[in-house]
């Protein structure tokens, strides 16, 4: 019994010595967890309505312009009055995939399908931050031409 009662306590002194030095833990947010610093302005969004490149096939596109009070729900979505096939000849938007008119059998619909509907779970607009942690991604055609030669591990 008293063997169990000092393992214990070790166990506890050992536990709130941990507590103390997850404190000190560095943090993305750049402060100790226990506290709650102020959040960081927003970053802008990138608006150059230029299309950018794809980093791997059937990346769906980003969004190269601000969509800020865009409604996107049951009832409407701001998106298709440039996108759809009947406004792109105005608008010079491109065109919506043919894609995004199949249902899940593969059978063309008039309009675009509900899987399709809500444009922002697949295409994101894309702001003027500095990434929180590095990035050492290298596309596949630079690699393959020899460019971007990975490092060993």
């Amino acid at each position: 019994m008293i063997r169990i009662l000092a393992i214990l306590c070790v166990a506890g002194g050992l536990a709130s010595g941990a507590l103390a030095a997850d404190e000190t833990i560095a943090t993305l947010r750049g402060a100790p967890i226990s506290e709650a610093p102020d959040a960081p302005p927003m970053p802008k969004v990138m608006n150059k309505d230029l299309r950018r490149a794809r980093n791997y096939p059937e990346q769906p596109p980003t969004i190269p312009h601000k969509i800020d009070g865009y409604q996107v729900d049951l009832n409407s979505n701001k998106c298709m009055s440039c996108h759809s096939r009947v406004a792109t000849g105005q608008s010079q938007a491109p065109m919506v995939s043919i894609t995004h008119f199949m249902d899940r059998d593969g059978q063309t619909l008039a309009t675009v399908s509900p899987r399709r509907y809500f444009c922002n779970q697949c295409h994101v607009v894309q702001t003027e931050a500095q990434p929180l942690v590095g990035n050492d991604f290298i596309d596949i055609d630079t690699l393959l031409a020899g460019e971007g030669q990975a490092e060993p591990q």
